[in-house]
């Protein structure tokens, strides 16, 4: 079996002692792991960081083996991002999500999609956050768990909504909402329209949104809790005051 894909790291860890077992999102394929013969070198290193992106060509001798893969920078990745410790916690919370949400060799070109979009913003302090958001939104989606922003769950109404409910992932409007509130998941406007513009506290409502379903309905099933690396991001984010 073989082929070549473009692909991002999602994570990577020594192997003997001088390989590495590294995770792989790639575009057509799907999330692949492959050994990497010299992974281990310090050339190599910037190569496999979480988030870089990649060409690679992959060889196994069955489609059920461990297969090997070698490995060609696609631009700056990771590194253009070292003078942005935010960014950099961004793009490692984005790869731990991908890499414990999506099953092994199931072609998911949403997804690559998605974090492929994502890494380009994370240039851009002030849009990665929400960017981020729609992300996870994204990937729920495309493992067949998207939540219904569309139109009030209870009325049918496509105004004024601004729950979502935590049980069925469907929006809520302001008036059939009111009486649960304390119970609702607030739903924050950019995610209806992206001309919507972002209001203070809009990106935290958010990641607690996709955060609740990803660990509802994707992490949860598998015993596996949200990855630390989301945790640490959203803990930067709100020291740095950005939720």
């Amino acid at each position: 079996m073989e082929f070549e894909d473009e692909a991002f790291v999602l994570s990577a860890r020594a192997h003997g002692e001088a390989g590495a077992i590294v995770d792989l999102l790639t575009a057509t394929h799907g999330r692949y792991a492959a050994h990497v013969a010299g992974g281990g070198s310090r050339k190599m290193k910037p190569v496999l960081q979480a988030g870089a992106h990649v060409g690679a060509r992959y060889r196994a001798r069955t489609s059920e083996q461990l297969g090997s893969a070698m490995l060609e920078p696609l631009g700056a990745g990771p590194s253009a991002l070292f003078d942005d410790p935010l960014a950099l916690a961004g793009l490692s919370a984005a790869a731990a999500v991908a890499a414990g949400a999506l099953p092994e060799r199931e072609p998911h070109p949403g997804a690559f999609d998605a974090f492929a979009a994502l890494a380009t913003a994370f240039d851009q302090p002030a849009i990665w956050p929400a960017v981020f958001v729609r992300f996870e939104a994204g990937l729920l989606e495309e493992l067949g768990f998207g939540m219904d922003l569309t139109r009030c769950a209870s009325t049918g109404s496509m105004d004024d909504l601004v729950y979502v409910s935590p049980r069925t992932g469907r929006a809520v409007s302001r008036a059939a909402g009111e009486p649960y509130a304390e119970r609702m998941l607030k739903l924050p406007p950019f995610m209806l329209a992206a001309q919507n513009r972002l209001q203070p506290g809009d990106v935290g409502d958010g990641l607690d949104l996709t955060g609740r379903f990803l660990e509802q309905w994707v992490f949860g099933p598998l015993n596996r809790p949200l990855p630390p690396a989301r945790v640490w991001m959203i803990d930067r984010l709100r020291e740095a005051g950005r939720l």
